[in-house]
């Protein structure tokens, strides 16, 4: 018998209000709206699914501050992660949002109504105690601090919502179950025991193993639930992912494990996240959770330690386990024996047996040179997705950024290492120099730093486009100002996919030579007050503190600044 929903009901409120959901369109169509950011799409997917029970909506102030203190809903009810509708000052103020208002909340991929919401509270969040609080320090370095400083608008919005329609997915649509599909795939198919495995990382044959242990010693089923939501920056893309879940379920004895995708956005919060995993498996039907070593870990804080302790996961789940009413199957670590070619539990082997193993580092590096892997760690067909997914090196995409003043010679550079990687061969190069994105991408854009910054995410946007094919990017704008650069290289490193490698280049030429040599007249006429905003003159250039190179045409010449960037790109294996 699958197992009850967290706090008794499930809350599907597609099902709920599927009768008035063509009423609710209607009155949608005449509402304030807003467009939900991906995270927050992913948190309403899973609250009108059911996923999140027993929400019925996002949290408001009483709810956010039990959670956040207590891990508690204001009734009592344990939930570890506060699940919130974040919104800007200038959009409360725009559709005048105030407590009663009702508010439709639209897709941010094809603007489709998917629900209203009607406001109980409008409220600030204490974000420096939240940080600390689920995420266990204010270090930006964790991936979900660094998304509360930088992204979360500065108002929380609570109050329940009725569901329209669910999200519209295009990939995988066979695997995506709600809870009460998959409730209802295993009542049909007679599984009283499910043992759920969450991963948000390709899985191999030492994954095989353990849940196929895990399933046997508990005489159960097992569900391969995989994050195909949010994850943390720098994971493999989940088309990847699913592809090669899909590959290794054929390894599994045949009825004993099934594939299915939940659409969550993690926050990688350990212990917090763990018990919140495991409220939503338990939402999903499971009987069991596997809880690893780190469970959810986002690596290293600030001072190079780990955020969590390896186990402090799993004991954060066993303090809650009356509660959770979801048994926990600690995540045991495999080895490979090849005399018998087999794995088996660290802890289990003989003393003086011979071992072996690949580390998550030395897979991404064999991936990336093309060396082999061996067939004892993964399967033929899981390495072939990989492959395909993330070339070697050298047939990676990359991005080449050149900024400086006007006239410093970064143009010349960047046509003259364009000429240089043609002659090379091997890649597409595309040349996007700072006048000519002016002209065919920002023409409507003016100089002020708001515009600046648009124009330089519009170069990052077409580059990450661009290097995730598999082109060399020369991008050679002015970008005179850290933050911009700083977004164009995260954007790049986080949708550039196998060709997310971003170099920066300091085209440090000093200013009074770039002035001295400018035929154009330009600073001439700035300093005659004929342009203004004009970088070097009376808006200020930032001089890049992290670049991977810094050139200057008054010491070197052209070709010698061209030598050193191939040079950058061999040392980093790329040619």
């Amino acid at each position: 018998m699958v197992n009850s929903p967290h706090g008794g009901v499930l809350k599907d409120l597609i099902a709920r209000d599927e009768p008035i959901s063509a009423k609710l369109r209607e009155e949608a169509a005449s509402l304030p709206d807003i467009v939900l950011t991906e995270r927050q799409l992913c948190d309403l997917e899973l609250i009108t699914n059911g996923g999140f029970s027993p929400l019925e909506g996002f949290l408001n102030e009483k709810d956010y501050v039990n959670v956040v203190e207590n891990l508690r809903l204001a009734d009592g009810t344990l939930f570890p992660i506060p699940v919130n509708l974040d919104l800007s000052k200038e959009d409360i103020e725009r559709l005048k949002i105030a407590p009663g208002s009702r508010i439709a909340l639209r897709d941010p991929r094809d603007d489709e109504a998917l629900a209203i919401i009607t406001v109980e509270d409008i409220y600030t969040p204490d974000r420096v105690k939240e940080a600390i609080n689920v995420f266990g320090a204010d270090d930006p370095a964790h991936p979900s601090v660094a998304y509360l400083r930088n992204r979360v608008k500065e108002f929380y919005v609570g109050g329940k919502v009725q569901a329209i329609q669910a999200p519209a997915h295009f990939d995988y649509v066979a695997l995506r179950y709600t809870p009460a599909e998959l409730r209802s795939h295993f009542k049909k198919l007679a599984w009283r025991k499910v043992v759920a495995f969450q991963t948000r990382n390709p899985m191999h044959r030492a994954h095989r193993e353990l849940t196929v242990r895990a399933a046997r010693k508990r005489q159960a089923n097992v569900l391969i639930h995989p994050v195909v939501g949010l994850t943390k920056p720098g994971d493999v893309d989940h088309y990847t992912r699913v592809r090669v879940y899909e590959a290794i379920m054929k390894k599994y004895p045949n009825g004993l494990g099934h594939l299915a995708l939940l659409p969550l956005a993690m926050r990688m919060a350990g212990p917090r996240e763990a018990v919140w995993h495991s409220i939503i498996r338990k939402n999903y039907g499971a009987t069991h959770f596997i809880v690893g070593r780190d469970h959810a870990g986002p690596g290293k804080n600030s001072a190079g330690k780990d955020f969590y302790g390896p186990y402090d996961a799993q004991d954060l789940v066993i303090k809650y386990h009356d509660e959770l009413q979801i048994e926990m199957v600690p995540f045991q670590q495999m080895t490979y024996l090849p005399s018998t070619d087999e794995y088996q539990p660290v802890d289990e082997v003989p003393k003086g047996v011979q071992t072996l193993d690949i580390s998550g580092t030395e897979l991404r590096k064999r991936l990336r040179t093309g060396a082999p892997i061996p067939d004892w760690f993964s399967y033929e067909e899981v390495v072939k997705v990989l492959r395909e997914s993330y070339p070697p090196r050298n047939k990676q995409g990359f991005v080449i950024f050149l900024t400086g003043l006007h006239n410093s010679g970064k143009d010349t550079i960047a046509r003259a290492l364009q000429t240089v990687l043609h002659q090379q061969g091997g890649r597409s190069v595309s040349l996007l120099l700072g006048e000519t994105v002016r002209q065919e991408l920002s023409s409507e854009l003016g100089f002020s730093a708001e515009d600046r910054h648009k124009n330089v995410q519009r170069i990052a946007y077409v580059a990450g486009e661009l290097t995730r094919a598999g082109a060399a990017v020369i991008a050679a704008p002015i970008a005179p100002h850290e933050r911009s650069r700083e977004a164009a290289k995260q954007h790049v490193l986080q949708s550039g996919g196998a060709g997310g490698n971003f170099f920066l280049v300091h085209v440090a030429t000093p200013l009074e030579h770039c002035e001295a040599t400018d035929r154009k007249g330009l600073y001439a006429r700035a300093r005659a007050g004929e342009i203004k905003g004009f970088t070097g003159v009376d808006d200020v250039y930032e001089n890049p503190d992290n670049a991977d190179l810094t050139v200057d045409v008054t010491r070197q010449t052209v070709p010698e600044i061209v030598h050193s960037i191939i040079l950058l790109l061999e040392t980093n294996a790329l040619l």
